[in-house]
This record gives C-alpha cells, sequence and structure tokens, in this order.
C-alpha cells in the first residue's frame, strides 16, 4: 500500500507525541513493505527527504499559530492524491477539518483520522480557534472510513460525545537496549540518578509551572532530603514563548532547577536514562508519550490524575491530584525516600511497555485496519 501520513510537522520528530507516533508507525509500516509518505513543513525539519525508510514530503504552509496546520493540510492531501495513495492517514482533530477533500480528489483511496487528544482544551487558543477545533471532532469521526482512538479514554469519549465506534490503537514506545554515555548528563550539570525529569512542551497545559513550584518550596521545607537531587526540564516553545520565559525566570533563582531546551536522539535517551524518576504533571492528555517513554525505560512515574495519565499509571506509577501542589509536595517526597520501591515499580513498569505498546504490534493492527477498511465496499458489494 502506499500511505499518506499527514497532519503532523514532520520527522525526525524535534518533540511533540504527534510527531514522535508519526515517526515510529511510519518506520515500522515501512519495515513491513508499505511506501509510506510522511508531509513535512520546512521550517520543523528539512530538507531531509528520507528517513528510516520513509519519503519525507515538503508541502507549503504559512508559518503562523493560526495558518500553520490547516494550510500545510490542504497542501499536503493535494500532494497525496498527486502521488495515487491508497491510504490518506490524518493525524490531529485540527487537520481534520479537511478530512472530507481526499474522498473528492481520489475516492478510491481510504481516509482514516487518528484522534489523539481533545485539543480545544488547550489554553493558547481563542474562541474561533476552539469553535475550529470542535468543527474539527465533528469531521475527524463523521467522515474517514476508520477513527483511531490512542487511549480507552478517547475511545470513550467518541463513543460517549460522538456515538462512534473508534478503533483503539494505542500510542507506543520502543523499549531502549543501548547504554548511554552518563558525560552527556554533565554538560547540564547533572549526576546519574540524582535528578527528576519532566520530558515535554513548554505549553501551560503540560503544567511545567505546578512541578518547579512544588520543587522550589520543596528545597526550602526539605533541605535534607532534597540537596542531592536536582529537577530538570527537558522541552522547548511551541509558539509559547511568554510562557518559556515566565518558567525560566523561575528556574533563575533556583540552581537546582534546570533547563534543557529541546533535546533528542542520544542527548535525550541518556537524559531519560540517567534520571532517577519522572514527573509528567499535565493537566489535559490523550496518552502520553512522555510517560510511555519514560516507562519504557524503567523509570517510576509520577502523574497527575487526568484519565489519560491514570490508564498508564493507575497500576504501574505513582499519581498526584491535578494541580495540587501540595499533593505533588508529598509524592516527591515518597519518591525520594524510598529508591527500592521506585525501582521495583520502574522494573515493572518498563515490562508493561514491553508487553502492551510495543510499535511493532500496533504497526501490525494499524495495517490490519487499512486492509479491513479497503475490503468493506467489497464486502457490501458481496452482500448485495
Amino acid at each position: 500500500m502506499k500511505i499518506a501520513m499527514i497532519g503532523q510537522k514532520g520527522i525526525p520528530a524535534r518533540d511533540g507525541g504527534i510527531e514522535r507516533h508519526v515517526e515510529e508507525l511510519s518506520a515500522e509500516l515501512a519495515a513491513r513493505g508499505h511506501e509510506v509518505l510522511v508531509f513535512c513543513r520546512s521550517w520543523y525539519v528539512w530538507p531531509i527527504r528520507n528517513h528510516r525508510g520513509v519519503r519525507c514530503i515538503k508541502a507549503p504552509t504559512i508559518s503562523t499559530k493560526h495558518l500553520d496546520a490547516i494550510v500545510h493540510t490542504f497542501f499536503s492531501i493535494i500532494k497525496a492524491a498527486h502521488e495515487k495513495v491508497d491510504v490518506f492517514h490524518i493525524h490531529g482533530v485540527g487537520p481534520s477539518i479537511l478530512c472530507w477533500l481526499p474522498k473528492l480528489l481520489r475516492p478510491s483511496a481510504r481516509v482514516i483520522v487518528t484522534f489523539h487528544s481533545i485539543d480545544r482544551h488547550n489554553e493558547k487558543w481563542g474562541w474561533f480557534a476552539r469553535h475550529m477545533l470542535s468543527l474539527g471532532e465533528r469531521m475527524a469521526v463523521t467522515f474517514p472510513d476508520a477513527t483511531i482512538a490512542v487511549s480507552k479514554t478517547l475511545e470513550a469519549y467518541c463513543r460517549m460525545s460522538h456515538g462512534i465506534n473508534a478503533k483503539y490503537i494505542p500510542n507506543g514506545a520502543q523499549i531502549p537496549q543501548e547504554d548511554a554515555d552518563p558525560t552527556i548528563v554533565k554538560a547540564f550539570g547533572l549526576e546519574s540518578g540524582k535528578y527528576l525529569m519532566m520530558c515535554s512542551r513548554l505549553i501551560r497545559l503540560k503544567a511545567a509551572h505546578t512541578l518547579m513550584e512544588a520543587w522550589k518550596q520543596l528545597r526550602i521545607e526539605c533541605p535534607d532530603i532534597t540537596s542531592d537531587f536536582k529537577l530538570a526540564i527537558v522541552g522547548g516553545s511551541a509558539r509559547t514563548d511568554d510562557y518559556v520565559r515566565s518558567l525560566c525566570e523561575m528556574a533563575r533563582t533556583d540552581n537546582s532547577i534546570v533547563m534543557t531546551g529541546t533535546q533528542t536522539g542520544s542527548t535525550l535517551h541518556a537524559l531519560f536514562l540517567n534520571s532517577y524518576a519522572c514527573v509528567h504533571p499535565s493537566e489535559v492528555e490523550g496518552l502520553p508519550l512522555a510517560v510511555l517513554e519514560g516507562m519504557s525505560y524503567g523509570k517510576c512515574v509520577l502523574g497527575s490524575d487526568i484519565p489519560g495519565n491514570m490508564e498508564l499509571l493507575e497500576q504501574h506509577g505513582l499519581t498526584f491530584s491535578r494541580g495540587n501542589v501540595e499533593d505533588l509536595k508529598t509524592k516527591i517526597v515518597y519518591m525520594l525516600e524510598h529508591p527500592d520501591e521506585i525501582r521495583a515499580i520502574g522494573k515493572l513498569s518498563r515490562a508493561h511497555i514491553a508487553k502492551n505498546y510495543d510499535w511493532k504490534d500496533i504497526a501490525e493492527t494499524t495495517e490490519y485496519l487499512y486492509e479491513l477498511v479497503q475490503l468493506e465496499p467489497e464486502l457490501k458489494n458481496a452482500k448485495a
């Protein structure tokens, strides 16, 4: 099959859950013999034209907060139709506003939408953008031949809010096998096994400010417990420069808070591998890849008690009440005071991810869905 991935910024992923999802899924599908085309935005990654057996194709865009995604999606669909793809796979509810267009341009192809998160809850959007994202949701569950939900929570949301049965195919994670050079983290002033790590795009909904406030208070209230540890915030701006500046100002007065900026490849691998544990205080999620990755490294993850996190952490991690600094402080102290238990949770987490969230299995399930939607018209004709 010839498959077009549309809606993401591009690959290789620099940050962001959708980009990492598309990169791993595309690479696995290519390894299974499919021709996979990933449409990229030039400002994100270019001039890469082939990555892990996947064709990377540049499509025009207008690189502004409100026009980037929709303009790029439009031109990506036009180019994919010209390439005569068999499957248009659209990622995210924003790009799904145009999920009807492939059916006009290439009726023989099939359209799949992956519902990654309820994006209209993001505070960065104004009322008009939220209205358009709400419209995108309705399109994502109305026009495609199939809708994928990356979490059981989103699967239930699609059923209860929109009356459709989305196909549950989760995000995944690779179980890392390679060691990492501990000197990589020393460049950030970090010591192996002596820091907590948050990995995320720095937008307000990810709640890095909540974690940093809790950490700063603990440094004053519990110096004997926290004195040997640091907090690493790994990630960068996502058109949220004002918010990032506010975080840097919070960190400026505490040298135990390390802002690493966006990291990828061997540096990100080393940061995960050498961390003591991971914290993910987000206020809204689909099925967070940062949590999956932390667990895949055998790290205990402490996350907010939102449904997307609870799906992963209720049985295989620790949670705190969303936005509650006092509860977060209590759980961090518990983590630092119980290293044996934290190691045991991390070990079980890694096994859980290996069993249930392997990208090879996810790609196989997605491939089966592609084949099924292509067969459906023939099956209907046969019954008739």
